[in-house]
């Protein structure tokens, strides 16, 4: 009852100006905390991380690292921060955060705000909690080498996190998308994959993908990062589509999250992991709001998942919620582990 009376307070601030606050909150212990949500069927490994469940938060949430302890004891697998650049950067104009409360949907256009690597880091070096967290790596708007920025973010912030994430494919920030295309990813990855292996500990790399993409570009991605040997594809991204949305933000430029991205991200996971033939572990993100929806995506192919707007209406108290109904999906099928239910539901090509 607390937490719902304070999302109704939230839901009556500027979209930023409670994410803030939301912020704010989790650092101050004013949020559940009742610390990762485990249990036989819903520990699981990837990448060789492992995690006590399989539900982490995607980037964007925490973009500078300020909450990271408090967000390992709200029940969560994993976390993931940022995205960050090597430079701070303002992103784009207010207002840039949009609540479509019909949809249970958001259109953000936030454009890489963030305090840089330097700060980033030095707040992820200083945590004191033990637990998964990642780094979304970003590429400054007024870059010279773009690929190059992604390299320099991983050499900086790799000893303090467990994982990287490779963002292409936010779509706001002005011709990122197009280091998706194969030559151009191709020799991106490589640059990150070198910087990766410099590191004192080596870490996995992922790579996040946009939900937007047709069939052949999506196909040519898949075997790039296969190539490339990414240690896990998190699919997918914000989209670009507006269809059949409510209200009075709906027409906002930006990327769309939430509840009408649900089906579309689960088809593009279900294809790639066609693809890869199941090869490379994927991570599920995109309108996840119930266990219903994290069991779905695991059939399809997910090996670990994440959300992020599905917290702007159902609040932290979603996360254990999710996991407990998940795990009495699990036990009902008769899976004893994630890792058992991954892709049972995909449709494999012939091989």
């Amino acid at each position: 009852m607390i937490e719902r009376a304070g999302l109704a307070l939230l839901h009556r601030l500027d979209p930023e100006r409670a994410h803030r606050f939301a912020i704010h909150a989790l650092r101050a212990g004013l949020v559940p905390r009742p610390g990762p949500v485990t249990s036989p069927r819903l520990a699981t490994q990837i990448a060789g991380i492992d995690l006590p469940n399989p539900l982490g938060l995607a980037a964007g949430f925490d973009k500078n690292a300020e909450a990271v302890d408090p967000l390992l004891m709200s029940g969560l697998g994993f976390v993931e921060v940022g995205a960050a650049t090597p430079r701070a950067q303002p992103g784009n104009p207010k207002p840039r955060l949009f609540r479509l409360s019909e949809d249970r949907a958001v259109i953000n256009r936030f454009g890489f705000n963030n305090d840089g690597m330097q700060a980033i880091t030095a707040r992820l070096q200083a945590r004191k909690r033990p637990g998964v967290v990642g780094l979304n790596l970003g590429a400054n708007k007024d870059s010279d080498d773009r690929a190059e920025d992604f390299a320099r973010v991983l050499t900086h912030a790799g000893p303090f996190i467990g994982f990287a994430t490779v963002n292409v494919s936010s779509p706001n920030t002005e011709k990122l998308r197009d280091l998706q295309g194969a030559q151009a990813l191709a020799s991106l990855l490589d640059g990150v994959m070198v910087a990766r292996d410099a590191l004192a500990r080596p870490i996995p790399v992922f790579l996040k993908i946009a939900p937007d993409m047709d069939m052949t570009a999506l196909t040519e991605l898949c075997d790039v990062a296969v190539s490339a040997k990414v240690d896990a594809i998190v699919a997918t991204n914000t989209t670009l589509r507006r269809d059949g949305l409510h209200g009075p933000h709906a027409g906002e430029g930006g990327g769309l999250s939430g509840a009408p991205l649900r089906d579309l991200a689960q088809q593009v996971l279900a294809e790639v992991y066609r693809l890869t033939q199941g090869k490379v572990p994927l991570i599920g993100v995109g309108g996840i709001a119930s266990g219903a929806d994290a069991y779905a995506r695991i059939r399809a192919g997910a090996t670990a998942l994440q959300l992020y707007s599905a917290l702007v209406y159902g609040g932290m108290g979603l996360i254990a919620t999710i996991l407990h109904d998940l795990d009495a999906l699990l036990e009902r099928d008769g899976f004893a582990s994630v890792a058992d239910a991954v892709g049972v539901d995909a449709v494999r090509p012939n091989v």
